[in-house]
């Protein structure tokens, strides 16, 4: 028997090579379909691969699971047949995964054909790529960078790591200075620190609180929503009492009014709001009904880079009907990719005022800033 593989985007397309080729006496021995990767991974495209043969005088020795497969005569009046079959039979063995990655290709062609005209990546620019796509930044974002990078190297005819670096930093920077980035203003009296439990929101409190006492010489107050975890308390207590400052337990909005009372001598005061599931909206609820977010107030959302984007875009999503300044991200330190740090300030058009990157109270805190943050994103691994 003579066989031959043939590949095509159809079964129908496949048929009509083999009955060209081999004739109308071919048989399908096999087909599958085969998925090739291109743009870096960003598409996936599918082929079908035909193994068809017709007997010959020689005889051929076949692999044992090709064996077991009974051949079947290939005719004119059964090719269209055979075709509708075999397509929907090789639609059967596609895994669920795999048909949710096709049903995405046109979203993801579109997006690519929107924000870049060009098809092929110089080899140069292809391990900044790979790192941004380790960094988790988002598709938009590569994009940008991508087409930037080749237009240099048009112009050029050639690119070198540093060019590609500058060019990198460039687009961020572009992005990012349209941003309100940086610590406290020191403008607003009370410091309204938002997010979910697990976030190390206490902690962070602590930290800025404590660089206030001893860089800016304020004098500061805490007050706590968080009646839920006794150690909450306890923790802020013991942050409080190292700082010489006053606490304030708040279980209602009267419980808040005296609180803001008790303290009016005071420089900054910080509020150090319950730690609950925020996805559900109960408890966003329960949180506008004790604090005044007119008042003198800047309130930030504390959100930690461990989680998933998803996760930290449907806190932010519950949150949108707060007069939210910037963003705080936490544990810095105990992630490898920090694109979702970018991709979510970008996105909702927040700035940043710090992140934390350790335990150390008041050590492990950085005050944001743009170079600061684009030198961040380069840490360790891309060189």
């Amino acid at each position: 028997m003579k066989m031959k593989k043939y590949v095509a985007p159809s079964i129908s397309e496949a048929m009509k090579q083999i009955r060209t080729e081999l004739g109308d006496d071919a048989v399908i021995i096999n087909s599958k379909v085969v998925i090739t990767k291109k743009f870096f991974g960003l598409i996936k495209h599918k082929n079908f691969e035909v193994l068809a043969g017709v007997d010959s005088v020689e005889s051929v020795n076949l692999p044992s699971h090709l064996l077991d497969m009974q051949p079947r005569n290939v005719s004119n009046t059964q090719i269209d047949t055979i075709s509708e079959k075999e397509l929907q039979n090789t639609d059967l063995k596609l895994t669920t995964e795999l048909k949710s990655e096709i049903a995405d290709l046109k979203s993801i062609l579109q997006s690519i054909q929107k924000q870049t005209t060009h098809s092929d990546i110089p080899e140069e620019i292809l391990p900044m790529i790979a790192f941004l796509k380790r960094q988790e930044l988002n598709e938009e974002l590569i994009t940008a960078i991508s087409d930037e990078l080749f237009v240099y190297y048009k112009k050029a005819e050639n690119i070198n790591i540093d060019e590609i670096k500058s060019i990198t930093k460039d687009v961020l920077k572009k992005y990012l200075i349209q941003l309100p980035i940086g610590g406290l203003s020191f403008e607003k009296k009370y410091i309204n620190v938002l997010g979910p439990t697990g976030v190390g929101k206490t902690t962070t409190i602590a930290k800025i609180a404590a660089r206030s006492v001893l860089e800016k010489k304020k004098k500061i107050g805490f007050i706590t929503t968080d009646t839920y975890r006794i150690a909450a308390i306890e923790q802020l207590k013991t942050y409080a009492n190292l700082l010489h400052a006053p606490v304030e337990i708040v279980y209602n909005a009267n419980d808040y009014k005296t609180a803001i009372e008790k303290m009016e001598n005071l420089d900054l005061v910080f509020i150090d709001t319950a730690g609950r599931n925020y996805k559900e909206a109960k408890y966003v609820d329960d949180l506008k009904k004790i604090i005044n977010f007119e008042d003198d107030v800047e309130s930030y959302l504390v959100l930690s880079l461990t989680s998933k984007e998803q996760d930290m875009e449907a806190i932010i999503q519950q949150f949108h009907e707060f007069p939210i300044e910037k963003f705080i991200f936490t544990k810095i330190d105990e992630t490898n990719s920090i694109g979702t740090m970018y991709n979510l300030m970008i996105k909702y058009n927040k700035g940043l005022a710090y992140y934390t990157n350790g335990q150390e109270v008041p050590e492990d805190i950085e005050e944001a800033n743009i170079d600061k943050l684009i030198e961040l994103f380069f840490q360790g691994e891309f060189q």
